[in-house]
């Protein structure tokens, strides 16, 4: 089985492209979705112990922990140590049950894939792109977003013309849904030639 891990800046396009791919078959991994389980489940413990106050009914409270760690380096690398673990594991069972139901394909969607050095652990990179502008006004139109919040975003993020550099493919989503899911087709095709070079 190939894995493809699909990644793209914020505003980019890339949950609706994860969406495609779903669309089209192919086993998607949502490594945000994971983190919101770990959240409501198996971190929550650990999470309190190490940041008092940041959960709540049981349930990790993500605007008082992102006031925790968003400006505080050493505090978001102690939460990635205690989250990066638990996620290496549910993403370990998902390719296993994709690879067992026989999936030629498997979609690792994880944001930041190569600012955590996962481009290591699949076999091709998909990296989701648009425009400056769209990006910018889609990131916008969202609740509670602001210009200072999205910058503290992009400056964790690596920027877009470094991630299509290191791409093996490249998915534009500025001209809308048929052109995704025609490139996705194209993506499939060229995937299941490849030889697996993961670690």
């Amino acid at each position: 089985m190939i894995v493809l891990g699909l990644t793209g800046s914020i505003g980019m396009g890339k949950s609706t492209t994860a969406a495609l791919f779903a669309e089209a078959g192919v086993p998607v991994y949502d490594a945000d979705a994971a983190v919101h389980r770990l959240y409501e489940g198996e971190a929550v413990d650990a999470i309190e112990a190490a940041f008092p106050g940041t959960t709540d009914h049981g349930k990790v409270d993500r605007t008082r922990l992102s006031a925790h760690v968003v400006h505080d380096p050493a505090a978001m690398k102690k939460l990635e140590e205690i989250v990066h673990p638990m996620l290496g594991a549910s993403r370990q069972k998902f390719l296993q049950d994709a690879e067992q139901s026989g999936a030629p394909v498997a979609v690792v969607d994880v944001p930041l894939l190569f600012e955590t050095g996962g481009e290591k652990r699949v076999d091709a990179v998909v990296v989701v792109t648009t425009s400056p502008e769209i990006q910018r006004m889609r990131i916008l139109a969202r609740p509670n977003m602001s210009a200072e919040k999205l910058a503290a975003i992009l400056a964790r993020q690596m920027p877009d013309t470094e991630k299509r550099q290191r791409a093996h493919f490249v998915v534009d989503t500025s001209h809308g849904l048929d052109p995704v899911r025609a490139r996705i087709r194209d993506i499939l095709t060229e995937a299941a030639k490849m030889t697996p070079r993961r670690t």
